[in-house]
């Protein structure tokens, strides 16, 4: 089979197209960051304001106010408390629905594997709101325990459809050469479902752990004013009493760790796990 190779007109439609894709994420993506990058950097005795176009002086004195002054240190605490319990307890569920998801067929899995997407579909508030309502009737009052249960339901529909393609990725034959061999189930688990399973257990672990991080709606309903985090606290400096250079403070501490852990993800799965199977699914 001959292919055509590009023409002149070809490479300059490839060339725009990924200039202007490039510029339109430069000015979506970049700009507020760096505009937040800067508010958190304007010294509190040196205000920024019109008609300067950057801060007249820059230093860390904004990050040490904010660091002294507010309640940070305990959402900080809250958040990676939570974020990595939920993250485990998500994992251990999610693991027998993907298997049954990836290897297993039967009456019903179609619908079986729309209902897990029910959350992603659901407003985050109005989930948020039938959360605290359900929990209240079962007499769990506990703000940790409630948001770590609601973060579970949350994370769950990403970390069961991304392990249900790691099960799936499994040669059969693979697991047929174990079976052979006598290693049992927990043999087989560790020699044939394990190694190729790694890359979409640690992309199912980052993405929860963004997903319990960043969410607002179940911390805020289910735990304010107790039991703060990094969202709700970053969303009490944006109501009246805004102060600019103290929210790019903590938007920037709610961000940053996020978007390494979502790179990460893009490196795991950027490999194509899927592709590592030599036999048939």
């Amino acid at each position: 089979m001959t292919t055509l190779a590009p023409t002149k007109h070809s490479q300059l439609v490839i060339k725009l197209s990924v200039g202007f894709f490039f510029i339109i994420n430069l000015i979506w993506l970049g700009m507020p960051f760096v505009m937040a990058l800067l508010w958190s950097l304007v010294d509190p005795e040196h205000p920024w304001s019109f008609p300067d176009i950057l801060p007249p002086v820059l230093s860390f004195g904004r990050w040490e106010l904010v660091w002294e002054t507010t309640s940070l240190k305990e959402a900080l605490f809250n958040s990676y408390t939570v974020a990595p319990t939920v993250a485990l307890l998500t994992l251990a569920l999610a693991m027998p629905t993907a298997y049954a998801f990836g290897r297993l067929s039967f009456r019903g899995k179609r619908i079986a594997e729309m209902l897990t997407l029910i959350p992603m579909v659901i407003p985050p508030m109005i989930l948020a709101i039938v959360f605290s309502a359900v929990l209240f009737d079962y007499g769990i009052s506990e703000p940790f325990i409630s948001i770590v249960i609601a973060h579970t339901v949350l994370a769950l529909p990403y970390a069961i459809r991304i392990l249900s393609a790691g099960f799936s990725s499994v040669p059969q034959d693979l697991i047929e050469a174990c079976a052979d061999m006598g290693t049992g189930r927990w043999g087989t688990f560790r020699h044939a479902y394990f190694p190729m399973l790694k890359p979409s257990l640690l992309a199912s672990l980052i993405f929860c752990l963004v997903i319990s991080i960043e969410d607002f709606n179940m911390a805020y309903v289910l735990g304010a004013p107790d039991f703060i985090t990094v969202p709700t606290i970053l969303y009490s400096f944006l109501g009246y009493s805004f102060i600019r250079p103290d929210a790019a403070v903590v938007s920037l501490i709610l961000v940053i760790p996020n978007v390494i852990l979502m790179l990460i993800i893009e490196r795991l799965l950027k490999g194509n796990y899927l592709s590592q199977s030599t036999g048939k699914g």
